[in-house]
């Protein structure tokens, strides 16, 4: 069915996102911290190719231009992340002066375009001084959160409308403690539960902090990774339970306890035990927090079967390439109902906040040809994303934004330059942008113009504004 970004409201939240150590750069200048990404990046074989964060985006020095580029794609928000250690570079105790004055010329540049600035306190670079402490693994790392929280609301709470407590707990904690395939990785059980559980105290105690030094009208939120599970049998019970369980950890674990339910160990009843070492008495009231909105990042759905050699959690993920569905650069299936349901199934809690699809997107090859980049598959995705966000809608779901993955190109994780999520090229090389095929859609759309049934708007081509910039 045709749809048009009126479809949405005039109160819809239109952007893109990004994160500090994907795009920065600047990793040493101006007095910053060292990371546990700039740390798990020095480590051979961690990395495709060896690389890593030092120059990415270099959004750091480029961030005027690349928001030049953002405005005229049409968008009206901007959600990005501050990087600990350039704030603070031992995670605690003396601010560093530069860093803040970065943040402030960055919120004032969103400012001046008309972008509102949505700022991600957490997105996974930690200060490598704390983890040298014991990292999420060690409790107190809660009042070294709020104190950086604080710190941030202090110097800028003034002018940033919208605030994210943490950027997806448990991808930072599973894939960085439990998998060890992030920073700072790890791979012991032990160290993967008390991150959990201490990052759950964080990310409500972070809430608690930004809510008390920020104006009234200023909302406060946090973001969690999701997948949409189906069992690998239909109808068949070890495969139904295992996706049950996968369900509990993958997309529940770190929503029910701000919503003051606890975690969900009635499908993990074996996890009961080994949490009870890490937690204390009042923490059930300690992870309580009445978010203003969540942030829902899902990119795809995930099969489940039932596996006799995975203990406690008794479930596997069936890869998309086994299953013999499209798939994007990262491996992952091309289904964008996921997004419906997920936003569906967090609307179902009682109580829940207004949800905003703070990340989606896809990663596909891009084909440079004439000083343009085609993208034809992106930009697929992104419009049928969209269309699952308004098929969310008009059951009535309380939907109040969508921001795609990523403004630009970026260094993503242990995949390095290789995957690219942009709706903006970079040529690493060069650093010179070139807006894409699925950028200009994009701009079109925001700007007015009907997805046709053929899933195109009417015009891409460049208008008055720059499509290429140095």
């Amino acid at each position: 069915m045709p749809f048009s970004r009126a479809d949405f409201g005039p109160d819809f939240h239109w952007g893109a996102a990004a994160a500090a150590y994907q795009t920065e750069g600047a990793w040493q200048q101006q007095g910053k911290g060292p990371s546990i990404w700039d740390d798990f990046t020095r480590r051979k074989g961690t990395i495709r190719r060896n690389e890593h964060g030092r120059v990415a985006a270099d959004f750091y020095n480029r961030f005027e231009s690349d928001l030049d580029l953002a405005q005229g794609l049409g968008l009206t928000d901007f959600r990005f992340s501050a990087a600990w250690a350039r704030v603070l570079p031992e995670g605690v105790g003396t601010v560093n002066p530069p860093g803040l004055d970065y943040y402030d010329r960055l919120v004032d540049a969103c400012l001046e375009r008309d972008l509102n600035p949505w700022l991600t306190l957490y997105h996974w670079d930690l200060p490598s001084a704390l983890q040298a402490r014991g990292g999420w693994t060690n409790r107190n790392i809660v009042g070294w959160f709020a104190d950086y929280a604080q710190a941030m609301a202090h110097r800028l709470g003034d002018r940033v409308p919208h605030w994210v407590v943490l950027n997806e707990p448990m991808a930072f904690v599973g894939a960085g403690h439990l998998l060890g395939v992030h920073a700072p990785g790890r791979r012991h059980l032990g160290a993967f539960l008390a991150a959990a559980h201490h990052a759950t105290l964080a990310q409500a105690e972070g809430g608690r902090a930004l809510r008390a030094l920020l104006p009234s009208t200023a909302q406060v939120g946090t973001t969690f990774s999701c997948s949409y599970l189906t069992p690998h049998r239909p109808g068949h019970a070890n495969d139904a339970a295992a996706t049950r369980r996968a369900d509990a950890i993958l997309n529940r674990f770190f929503v029910e306890p701000a919503l003051g339910l606890g975690y969900p160990l009635a499908e993990m009843p074996a996890l009961r035990w080994l949490l009870e070492r890490y937690q204390k008495p009042g923490d059930d009231q300690r992870m309580r927090f009445d978010f203003d909105f969540w942030g829902v990042q899902n990119y795809t759905r995930e099969v489940v079967k039932f596996s006799p050699w995975l203990p406690l959690q008794w479930a596997t993920l069936v890869p998309a390439k086994q299953r013999g569905v499209p798939c994007t650069d990262m491996g992952w299936e091309v289904f964008p109902e996921s997004l419906y349901q997920m936003l569906k199934q967090f609307s179902a809690y009682p109580n829940a906040p207004t949800l905003l699809v703070t990340e989606s997107g896809s990663a596909f090859p891009d084909v440079s040809t004439g000083g343009r980049v085609h993208d034809p598959a992106r930009r697929a995705y992104l419009q049928a994303a969209i269309g699952q966000v308004l098929r969310a809608r008009r059951e009535g779901l309380d939907v109040g934004g969508y921001f795609a993955w990523s403004l630009t190109d970026n260094f993503e994780w242990a995949e390095g330059y290789g995957p690219r999520f942009g709706l903006i090229h970079i040529d690493y090389d060069t650093q010179e942008r070139t807006v894409k095929d699925s950028g200009l859609w994009y701009r079109d759309f925001l700007g007015g113009q009907a997805v046709t049934e053929q899933g195109n708007a009417a015009s891409s081509e460049p208008q008055t504004w720059p499509l290429r910039s140095v």
